[in-house]
């Protein structure tokens, strides 16, 4: 789409941590299953599996913001929310070592990805082709989607056109006339 601002390469760099954190993690939880240390080894299975795919799918968060996709903005930021929890679980755990890594983590890549540069860059809207329009917008005389062009109802079938109401004398409501005969 363009070029990245530092801040947004920042919070790609965080997220491709992030993504390696958890690959090391299910790695580690697949070394466990393996000498017989897990819970249940389906369970520690199921966990490795798991963390895999999550690593993959966070390797491609990082790839989109590095891209300046727009859709990167939103997992990455839940990235750093889930981050930023198991940060303070781990605290409250007494596992400093692994607590203050995430937490620090964490903080770093929010703050990339609200940084005004970042925020501009992930929200500027898509480039269009001369002609073409932009989203959400209509050539003249195209109907949008949904909306039927005049004349036609939306299964491409004709309308009728219904006679309208003479007006009335201002100030009172138009009243239609009874076809039958004597009434008033």
């Amino acid at each position: 789409m363009g070029h990245s601002p530092a801040t947004l390469r920042a919070a790609a760099a965080v997220q491709a941590v992030e993504s390696a954190v958890v690959l090391a993690a299910a790695v580690l939880a697949g070394v466990d299953t393996v000498a017989g240390r897990s819970y249940q080894q389906g369970s520690g299975i199921a966990l490795t599996v798991i963390g895999v795919a999550s690593a993959a799918v966070l390797a491609l968060v990082a790839s989109g913001l590095a891209r300046v996709r727009r859709w990167s903005r939103t997992p990455a930021l839940l990235t750093q929310l889930f981050f930023g929890i198991v940060g303070i679980y781990l605290l409250q755990a007494h596992r400093l070592e692994w607590g203050v890594p995430l937490l620090v983590l964490a903080a770093a890549g929010l703050a990339a990805l609200l940084a005004p540069p970042s925020l501009r860059a992930l929200t500027r809207q898509e480039q269009t082709r001369p002609g073409q329009p932009k989203a959400g917008q209509t050539r003249p005389g195209q109907a949008k989607a949904g909306q039927a062009k005049a004349g036609q109802t939306k299964a491409g079938q004709t309308r009728q056109a219904r006679p309208r109401p003479e007006p009335g004398p201002p100030g009172k409501a138009s009243r239609r006339r009874s076809a039958r005969p004597g009434a008033e």
